[in-house]
Parts: C-alpha cells; structure tokens; sequence
C-alpha cells in the first residue's frame, strides 16, 4: 500500500511538471492533475491539500536536483573562474530541462509564504555554492557578488524562456562573459 501511495505521489509530481512546464502555473488544477493521472479529482486530495502544497513538494523534490547538477558542474572544475563559469552554463543548460521550466512557471506564480521561503531558501543555497569561488577571485564581498551573479543568471534564464531573438548559446556566452568580465567587451 504504501509503495503505490509512492508511485501515485510521484506520477501527480510528475503530471505537475509537465502541467507547469506547458502551461504555467493556470494549468495547475487538480481536475487537470487528476485527468493527467487517471485518478479521480477528490483522490489527488489525499495526496495534497492544495495547490500550494504540490508546489511546496516540487520545490523540495527537484530544486536539490537541479542544485546537485549545478554543484557537480563546479566540482568537475578546478579554478575559481571556472567555477563561476560552470555555475553559468549549467544552470543556463537546464533551462530547457522539464524540472527548470515547472520551478520557473512556479518561481513566476503568486504563492503562499511556505512556498515562497522554500524557493528563497533554494536560490540561498545556490548562491552559497559560488560564493567561495568569487571570494578566490578577490571579490571583497563575495555573498553580494553571488548575489548580482545569481541576477544575471536569471536574466539570461528569463531572455533564453522568451525565445529571444538570440540563439540560446550566444545568451550563455554572453551572460559568462559578464560574470566573468563585466560589461566589458
């Protein structure tokens, strides 16, 4: 019983995703979770509360994911230079990953506090893992240089999601380029 409590939890996450991915965070309702998963809407309630609490549980499920990817990137690398560059790609490489685009849709909602400090505390925890390597790179202050890092990120994150007239890729060198350089050409 409760391996498939397991696996129906893990299939209303996974219908989430891909709700969330597709259509933003309005094409999260229970009605759409239910038909996605073939359960009858009034059962997805034994599994969550509320919407709310389905976007609690994809935070706590894929950020530590995508952190993990990210962590590996940096590890794989020896430089502190190298290291804010892997920073860079890999979060920019996950921006097409299902789980990126359903924690993007999410990030861009209006949420209950519980939700929003579980985002905060994920992006923290991104933040710190660059904030030794920007400190080996001299910065003064190397928490608020992780911080405006984080900042470009998220704004090539949000140019690649438009669809910008630039090629994904040219968004990627451009955004390392400034963590690494500044504005300077």
């Amino acid at each position: 019983m409760a391996e498939h409590r397991s696996m129906q939890r893990a299939a209303l996450l996974d219908a989430a995703r891909s709700l969330l991915s597709e259509g933003g965070t309005e094409a999260l309702t229970f009605p759409a979770l239910a038909e996605c998963t073939g359960l009858a809407r009034s059962s997805v309630y034994e599994y969550f509360r509320s919407r709310a609490a389905v976007v609690e549980e994809l935070c706590e499920v894929d950020f530590p994911v995508w952190a993990a990817e990210v962590e590996a990137a940096m590890a794989a690398v020896d430089r502190a230079e190298d290291k804010v560059e892997a920073y860079v790609r890999k979060q920019l490489e996950l921006v097409g990953d299902r789980r990126h685009r359903a924690v993007v849709a999410i990030s861009a909602s209006e949420l209950d506090a519980g939700a929003r400090e579980k985002i905060r505390a994920a992006h923290g925890g991104l933040v710190a893992m660059i904030v030794e390597a920007l400190g080996g790179l001299g910065h003064a202050e190397p928490r608020l240089a992780a911080m405006l890092l984080q900042g470009v990120v998220d704004a090539a994150v949000r140019r690649i999601e438009l669809g910008a007239a630039e090629d994904p890729s040219a968004i990627t060198d451009a955004a390392v380029s400034m963590a690494l350089r500044g504005v300077r050409g």
